[in-house]
């Protein structure tokens, strides 16, 4: 009597399957931390297929390319259509996430790279989520560590008594040696000296204060000027540019710089200008740039997301929380794909 063979899914001898390509360097399977040895009995509620795909996918190596085309070319049993449907199926179940991380910023291109982060042992939602927030916390720079101060010296402890400074030790009188007596030299008569005349101080020039010169023109009136320059339709007088300057002056203060200025004045000119003063306060008034919104401190204080799951069925990054058994809302709500 024949016996019926009860595993649904054998797979091919090591030395019978093609080699299975690595992925580029930061792509590719990553095991989840602490993995328990394999077991006969790992995937053993699966469906003949996803259970084929997840022990071929449980062999392999760190780094392994996770894509559908290198998996369906590597083992001959299921194309690239079913090779897809089985990796949505594992991700429901519990054993796989797409997570995009942010790579190579120690010195190389800044670049997002894809993984696929495998489990052995199916888990919810709820554990996948702390282990991606785990692994967002570990891969996120660390800061430099600060400055090391010099140790402040220590006071004396209470009680203690205060340490005074050792007084100088006293000189030591060195003995004179007696010397034969030297008789003293007479007096010598000095006619005293006659008072010195006093000269009265004579009064130097004060140098004259150097010539100041005038002001230059403000920038405003200076970009005003040069319009005359740019183009011969916009020339002002010097009357016109200080009834202007306050009006470009407004222009400066939000942001723009003289060339941008007279961009936005001489662009579109029409065939002749009757009026160059009003022609240039009319563009002033209507061309008025906006004031860009101020940096506010929370904003240049949010931290740049490092890690991103991905969809398992259309490849859609999103923050973590926001899927389900590794699906985007679309996806959940299209259905499986058998």
């Amino acid at each position: 009597m024949a016996v019926s063979n009860l595993s649904p899914a054998l797979c091919a001898p090591a030395s019978s399957r093609p080699s299975h390509p690595k992925a580029r360097p930061g792509y590719g399977k990553r095991s989840v931390p602490e993995q328990r040895p394999p077991r006969e009995a790992d995937f053993a509620l699966l469906p003949d297929r996803e259970r084929h795909i997840a022990g071929y996918v449980d062999a392999l190596p760190e780094g392994a390319a996770m894509d559908i085309k290198s998996l369906a070319k590597s083992q001959p049993l299921y194309g690239q259509m079913a090779v897809g449907s089985a990796l949505r199926a594992l991700g429901v179940a519990g054993h796989l996430r797409h997570v995009r991380c942010l790579s190579g910023e120690n010195g190389d291109q800044v670049r997002w790279v894809t993984r696929t982060f495998w489990s052995r042992v199916a888990h919810d939602n709820e554990w996948w989520d702390t282990l991606l927030a785990a692994e967002e916390r570990r891969s996120a720079p660390m800061s430099t560590a600060k400055a090391v101060e010099p140790p402040a010296p220590a006071e004396p402890e209470a009680g203690a008594p205060a340490q005074v400074p050792a007084p100088a030790p006293a000189p030591v009188p060195v003995p004179v040696p007696e010397s034969v007596p030297v008789s003293e030299p007479e007096p010598v008569h000095v006619p005293s000296q006659l008072p010195t005349p006093v000269v009265p101080q004579q009064r130097t020039a004060e140098p004259e204060p150097e010539p100041q010169s005038p002001p230059g023109p403000s920038p405003a009136f200076a970009a005003l000027a040069r319009l005359g320059r740019t183009d011969s339709r916009l020339a002002l007088s010097a009357a016109d540019c200080a009834a202007l300057e306050q009006e470009v002056t407004e222009w400066f203060a939000r942001g723009v710089d003289a060339d941008y200025l007279t961009h936005a004045l001489t662009a579109g000119l029409p065939a002749s200008v009757d009026s160059p003063f009003g022609f240039v306060r009319r563009r002033l008034h209507d061309k008025l740039p906006p004031r860009l919104p101020a940096t506010t401190p929370a904003t240049q204080a949010t931290p740049v997301r490092r890690l991103m799951m991905e969809c398992t069925e259309c490849g859609a990054p999103g923050r973590p929380e926001a899927f389900r058994d590794g699906l985007c809302r679309p996806c959940r709500e299209s259905g499986p794909v058998v």
